[in-house]
């Protein structure tokens, strides 16, 4: 009985832990991640399929384009 009930226990702890890669996701060919916010050393560059930011740290922004190449 009380392995059941330890069972039982660890089945809905476990149901409650968020999946592994869930703060992982990557964007902007690997070197952005997909977050709610971005930290203060990151920008946000654009919006990832889930519609979280894409948040590239400043070393990693690409340069701005001057204005004649849009």
């Amino acid at each position: 009985m009380t392995q059941l009930l330890l069972f039982i226990v660890a089945l809905l702890v476990l149901g409650h832990v968020p999946p592994g890669r869930s703060e992982f996701k990557r964007c902007w060919k690997g070197q952005g991640a997909c977050r709610n916010y971005c930290t203060r050393q990151e920008a946000y560059m654009h919006l990832c399929p889930d519609a979280s930011l894409c948040c590239l740290p400043y070393t990693l922004k690409p340069p701005p384009r001057p204005k004649g190449e849009y």
